[in-house]
């Protein structure tokens, strides 16, 4: 059995590719191997590349899958093999993945059954807000969407009980004209009944001549642990209904992450500011720190300054596609001390006077920063 291509080899893109990167790379192979253009002895290769590059491009256009791919390769997106999350079906043939990205470019439209015009649904697309701590350890949700149930006092076909539709006569039924442009005969929607082939001259009133009547539908949702601010879930199948029996759209299920009292979020790295006393900074100390899993100590030196940095590995985010977490940053801040006592003054003006009888060896930043302001003035 031939060993299965690379699917960022396929499409052409590096692994960082981004998703409008993956779909541009799609396109243009799915127009290269376009049947029209490959005629012939060609037709047959064409196709297998054309399947080959649908195949990839399902697989990296949606995150939890490319996930997957990337940190188990095809063994994590092949329902056969079983060796990892996420496994993905597979279903129809050549026809459908020429439907479906031709679909896309070209207004979703293909021939179904009677000869009419099928439309695939639009996609939805759903804000969802999440905490970090909900985007680090993964949660499942529950969201309402717009759905469709069929129109009951119609039965579905939109005209009003005790009428019947009517066979479009300008498309013949089929729901398209055909127009010939150059090499190409082009086919499109027939602007009298719109691709359904037929006209409803008295509609139902319950659908308006629809057929169906909206609702709203409750969906469980997994979000996985270590997605990121505006990643996409895809829900297959709960966009809109197609039209004249055509598949329905995608939902997708946009992230966006709130804002944390405390941590930032960057990639797998989390950053935090953390005051401290100005006693802390000079004497050196021990202080506790949060992190996602609980608290953490940190050692600090004596004579820590104000913005100093301190890393503790592993403390931060596990995304989607790392293999292990990032680290928490820690950035000091050294806090003045405000409304103090005249006895707390006067002890600041002795230490004060103390400090600098000492010199500058007590205030290395300053002797630089005078050092500097010479050489500028002069």
């Amino acid at each position: 059995m031939a060993t299965k291509r690379d699917f960022y080899e396929i499409l052409g893109v590096p692994k960082n590719a981004s998703d409008e990167e993956i779909k541009k790379a799609y396109r243009k192979l799915a127009m290269k191997h376009h049947p029209d253009r490959n005629q012939g002895d060609k037709a047959k290769e064409a196709e297998v590349k054309f399947k080959e590059s649908k195949e990839a491009y399902e697989m990296l256009s949606d995150p939890q899958k490319r996930a997957a791919y990337d940190q188990y390769g095809h063994a994590g997106v092949d329902p056969n093999m079983r060796g990892g999350p996420g496994g993905a079906e597979f279903a129809g043939g050549f026809g459908e993945a020429f439907g479906d990205i031709f679909g896309d470019i070209f207004g979703q439209a293909r021939r179904g059954a009677g000869g009419r015009q099928v439309y695939r649904g639009n996609d939805l697309s759903y804000a969802m807000e999440i905490t970090l701590e909900e985007a680090a350890n993964g949660k499942d949700a529950e969201i309402r969407i717009p759905g469709w149930d069929e129109c009951d006092p119609c039965h579905g076909t939109g005209a009003k009980p005790g009428t019947s539709a009517k066979s479009c006569t300008t498309c013949n039924g089929s729901g398209q004209v055909q127009m010939r442009q150059g090499f190409f005969s082009v086919q499109q929607t027939c602007p009298h009944c719109r691709g359904s082939g037929k006209i409803i001259s008295d509609p139902c009133n319950t659908c308006s001549g629809q057929g169906k009547v909206k609702k709203q539908k409750t969906l469980e949702v997994k979000i996985p642990a270590g997605i990121d601010d505006g990643m996409r879930i895809r829900s297959t199948g709960n966009g809109e209904p197609g039209t004249n029996g055509g598949p329905s759209g995608d939902l997708f299920i946009e992230i966006r992450l709130k804002k944390h009292d405390i941590f930032e979020r960057d990639g797998d790295d989390l950053h935090c500011s953390v005051p401290i006393s100005f006693t802390t900074a000079a004497l050196g100390g021990e202080i506790r720190v949060p992190t996602l899993a609980g608290e953490a100590a940190i050692d600090i030196p004596e004579g820590t300054q104000n913005d100093k940095q301190f890393r503790l590995r592993g403390k931060g985010m596990k995304g989607l596609r790392s293999s292990f977490p990032g680290d928490l940053y820690c950035h000091i801040t050294v806090e003045t001390p405000v409304k103090l006592s005249e006895h707390q003054r006067k002890l600041l003006k002795e230490l004060d006077d103390s400090l600098k009888k000492g010199g500058l060896k007590h205030s290395p930043a300053e002797g630089g920063w005078a050092e500097k302001l010479k050489r500028f003035f002069n």
